[in-house]
């Protein structure tokens, strides 16, 4: 896996996202991106803003290895600090080694990076046969993989985790066949439980646009990195951190983020509302020019709130 393979990742919604933080007070800025990732949104605002500071985090190993090579690469090491991470760390992190500093912007693109998807075995996509690990951080015993998730837990679980997280109707069924499937063997692929979900679905809506597994994999997926908790438990502390001015930028891409981003905001504006200001009353989303660029942009939603 090169640099260049895993940068090729297109940042959404960038540009809305760059001028959305350019609201906040700019001699000397201070930036946080959540998710570097493939660092577009990082590399953007440091090149935009070329006074400002960049923390960026990343929990995977790779995105964060990448990423300092490309910080080396393009001679940005005194403006752009990466941290390996998860992000609900970071406000922790920042207030113990900066406690004199407030941020005039953050960013958060919650979308799941295409290297995850492209590289098969990281067990994310069922595209290709692979390990159910699915995990982001893949450092350590701090998650459980999918398989072991799916060979652990009982009927009821596994239908309850399958239908909240993935909103799946045909969730009691999934798991129920999960469970079959196991009681002769182990789950451990992606090709298996893709089999097992695609034939969980009536005949007539199989060969739909979205494949039948989409959303069970995408319930495994958030489950595994508890991402809607470490969402909900992020979003006060990280807008805690801003200056007068400064704005939370947050990309969703289902309706689970989004729902938590958007009472999240309105939690923090009814509290007090000569503190906040919700800048966005109904969502962001890309542009004909951006869809047509990337098709994976067409679900997501750009949030924002702005410090008073």
């Amino acid at each position: 896996m090169t640099k260049q393979d895993y940068t090729s990742h297109y940042s959404v919604l960038l540009n809305e996202v760059i001028e959305a933080l350019g609201q906040g007070m700019l001699e000397n800025p201070i930036f946080a991106d959540m998710t570097f990732g493939g660092g577009g949104h990082t590399f953007k605002l440091a090149e935009t803003y070329p006074t400002s500071r960049v923390f960026s985090v990343d929990q995977d190993m790779e995105a964060y290895k990448n990423g300092l090579a490309r910080i080396q690469q393009e001679k940005r090491q005194n403006q752009i600090e990466l941290i390996k991470m998860n992000f609900n760390e970071f406000p922790t992190w920042f207030k113990k080694n900066h406690p004199d500093k407030k941020l005039s912007g953050v960013v958060m693109d919650l979308g799941v990076s295409s290297h995850h998807f492209d590289k098969f075995e990281r067990g994310f996509s069922f595209r290709e046969d692979a390990f159910l690990d699915m995990r982001m951080d893949q450092d350590g015993d701090k998650f459980y993989t999918a398989a072991e998730v799916l060979n652990s837990m009982e009927e009821g679980q596994l239908a309850d985790i399958i239908y909240k997280y993935g909103e799946e109707r045909y969730s009691r069924k999934i798991a129920r066949e999960i469970i079959s499937f196991r009681n002769k063997e182990d789950l451990k692929t992606t090709k298996q439980l893709e089999n097992i979900v695609f034939h969980c679905y009536p005949p007539q809506l199989r060969h739909k646009k979205i494949h039948p597994a989409t959303k069970t994999f995408q319930a495994l997926r958030i489950f595994v990195n508890r991402e809607l908790e470490v969402l909900e438990e992020s979003i006060r502390a990280l807008f805690d951190l801003l200056e007068s001015g400064g704005v939370l930028a947050i990309i969703s891409f289902h309706s689970l983020e989004d729902r938590i981003v958007k009472h999240g905001f309105k939690e923090i504006f009814q509290s007090d509302k000569k503190a906040a200001k919700i800048l966005t009353k109904k969502p962001i989303y890309p542009g004909q020019l951006e869809l047509d660029e990337n098709s994976r942009s067409r679900s997501a939603k750009l949030r924002l709130l702005q410090r008073l």
